[in-house]
């Protein structure tokens, strides 16, 4: 299973809960996701770090999928209300890759509507 991520160039995303923020081991996979800054700078004038966003787009094995429903709902789930973090907390490996493009996922009903318009304009030009 997999799903993107871009480095966060707007610095009030890192505050927005309303953008999903992630953080990966060395090999690039998610360990885990939230509505809060993460990773967390606890010290002013610390090391900067780079922020990256969650691109809701998901990819899974077909066997996965079927049986993700049947996977117990964890306390960071609950917490965050991420269902991604369903799969990290039942021990499943969780790819990312690193994109450069703006697009972003739909969070929100404002992402909902310029999504809405950019798919109209599609199934119009078809």
């Amino acid at each position: 299973m997999g799903t993107l991520k871009k480095r966060i160039e707007r610095t009030e995303e890192i505050t927005d809960p309303n953008v999903v923020k992630v953080v990966t081991d060395r090999e690039g996979d998610a360990i885990y996701f939230s509505r809060s800054p993460i990773p967390y700078v606890r010290e002013a004038g610390g090391e900067a770090t780079a922020y990256f966003k969650h691109i809701g787009l998901y990819v899974y094995r077909r066997d996965f999928l079927l049986g993700y429903s049947d996977l117990p709902v964890g306390p960071l789930e609950k917490a965050e209300r991420l269902e991604q973090l369903r799969a990290i907390e039942n021990g499943f490996r969780f790819a990312s890759w690193k994109r450069s493009t703006n697009r972003s996922g739909v969070d929100t009903p404002e992402d909902w509507k310029k999504w809405r318009r950019l798919f109209e304009k599609y199934m119009v030009s078809k």
